[in-house]
Parts: structure tokens; sequence; C-alpha cells
């Protein structure tokens, strides 16, 4: 009898919890539903985020950096004598250079606004941004500028055929008062 005790009470509380569990008492139905939640105010913006400073000032800002697209230039460029040996004007794009305010002497290379295969090109020289227009020596033939033999006041321009042995570098120096042909640098 004792076992059926025992199986009867375990029989009854299975009923019990079976019935304590129906649909009426979940807890689903117990649950309140959704309830309005406030809007908050417009939330304060993030703060921006500081962008780093920038790497240094442009050569528009920094008027002792190369610039070769300096008004300068163009100016220069048109007041040139046309090319000798084509009658053409100069074109104002720089092939090279190393213009810039602040040197005492600084360079930039034109070819002759032509459609020849090969056209003459020459250095125009600057003292402290302003074109030189005279008393300078001859620039003809010159395609480049050797910026490891020019310093503030030198220019070293270079010629260049493309055959090997044969390119040669030029030294101009601002002396004070004029530019001086100063010679030939190793190349």
């Amino acid at each position: 009898m004792k076992r059926s005790v025992t199986l009867g009470t375990v029989v009854g509380a299975a009923l019990l919890t079976v019935v304590a569990c129906s649909s009426g008492d979940s807890t689903v139905s117990k649950t309140p539903g959704p309830t309005a939640v406030p809007t908050p105010a417009a939330a304060p913006a993030p703060s921006p985020v500081p962008s780093p400073p920038a790497p240094g000032p442009t050569a528009a800002e920094d008027p002792c950096a190369v610039n070769l697209a300096d008004p300068e230039i163009l100016r220069a460029v048109s007041e040139l004598p046309p090319d000798p040996r084509s009658n053409q004007g100069w074109s104002p794009e720089p092939l090279a250079g190393n213009y810039n305010e602040c040197a005492q002497l600084s360079a930039v290379i034109v070819e002759a606004n032509t459609n020849a295969e090969n056209p003459n090109t020459r250095a125009v020289l600057f003292h402290l941004g302003k074109f030189i227009p005279t008393g300078v020596p001859d620039t003809y033939g010159f395609n480049g500028l050797d910026s490891t033999a020019s310093t503030g006041d030198t220019v070293a321009l270079t010629y260049s055929s493309g055959v090997p042995g044969l390119a040669s570098t030029v030294r101009f120096r601002w002396n004070g008062s004029g530019v001086e042909l100063i010679g030939n640098a190793p190349r």
C-alpha cells in the first residue's frame, strides 16, 4: 500500500502541475503590453573630431617652396622673344625647374610652342622670383635641372641627348648683381 500512496502522490502532483500551467494561467497573459516610450528631446550632436594638422604649407601658402605653376612664370615666358629656330613662342608649361620666390637664383625649362619632333628648349632665370630679362648668358638647349647641384644662389642646368656619355651640366650663379656662368659640373 505504501507503494500505491507514493505512486498516487506522484500522479497527483503531476496533475496539479499540469492544471497550474494551463493556458488560463500563462505568464504571457500576465505580461503588460507595450507602453509608449517618451521621445527624448533632440540629442546633442556629437562634437566633431578634430582633423590632424595639414602636412605643411603648400606652394601657394609658402612662397619659398618650388612652385612651377606660379603666375610669374607665365608672365616671363610671354615676354621672351620667339624661338630663333622655329620663330614660335614658348610654351608656358615648364618641363623642369626649381622656381621659388625666395631663391637668389631659380630657373624653369620651357620648350618652343611648335609641333616639331625636337622643339628647341631654353632656361628662364629668376632672381627672388622675378624674371631676369637681360644680362643672362645663353640658356638655349638645356632640357633639365640637376637639383642636387643647385643651391639657393646656383642653378645647375642639364643637357641630355639621350646618348650615354653626352650629358652635361652647366652651373649659373647669382653674384649679387647678376647671373654668371661658373662652369661645368661633373656628372
